[in-house]
């Protein structure tokens, strides 16, 4: 899994947490009306493998990688390496294994792990669980434009939006704090 994009451009020379009115090439689709847009939950994103759970992990430039660090790829302008390590050696192995607890045998993908210790709760989790990215809550927003999804954004307590294409393939995300607002 790599870094999702940014549905709109960062303002990289002012204020590269916000976004302006310009759209990331190869995101159109999104503006066009195509996707799903699923609600972008607030947590850490692990990945069973199907043999291994992973945690996502950005390693900043002149830092070293954890052992067993797996990178997937480099982002040009923060100019980090994303990429998994083993969730056991992550901050959040101990929170990962409560929400493991009773569980199933879980299928291969990705996972939001939200709960008590994680961010603050902003999901208000009473446990810790592992949310399914692939069943993400589906969202009503109608009006793709810039200040469409800027208004949608403002009216409703979620981290963002993650537009899933059709075509299962492409992704698309914008987060509240892209537009300066906070959840």
């Amino acid at each position: 899994m790599e870094k999702i994009p940014t549905v709109f451009e960062r303002d990289w020379d002012n204020d590269p947490g916000r976004v302006l009115d310009q759209v990331v090439p190869g995101c159109e689709w999104v503006l066009a009306g195509e996707g799903v847009p699923t609600k972008k939950y607030d947590g850490i994103c692990v990945m069973y493998d199907g043999d291994k759970w992973w945690a996502r992990r950005q390693v900043k430039e002149g830092k070293e990688a954890p052992p067993g660090f797996r990178p997937i790829a480099h982002d040009h302008k923060t100019l980090e390496e994303i990429g998994w390590q083993p969730i056991g050696d992550s901050p959040f192995a101990k929170f990962h294994a409560e929400a493991l607890v009773g569980r199933p045998v879980l299928e291969g993908g990705t996972y939001e792990l939200v709960g008590p210790k994680i961010n603050k709760n902003p999901e208000g989790a009473a446990v810790h669980t592992l949310i399914r990215h692939e069943n993400a809550e589906t969202l009503g927003l109608v009006d793709r434009s810039f200040e469409g999804i800027k208004t949608f954004l403002s009216g409703i307590d979620i981290e963002g939006i993650v537009f899933r294409h059709e075509d299962g393939r492409r992704m698309a995300k914008i987060k509240k704090r892209d537009f300066g607002m906070r959840r």
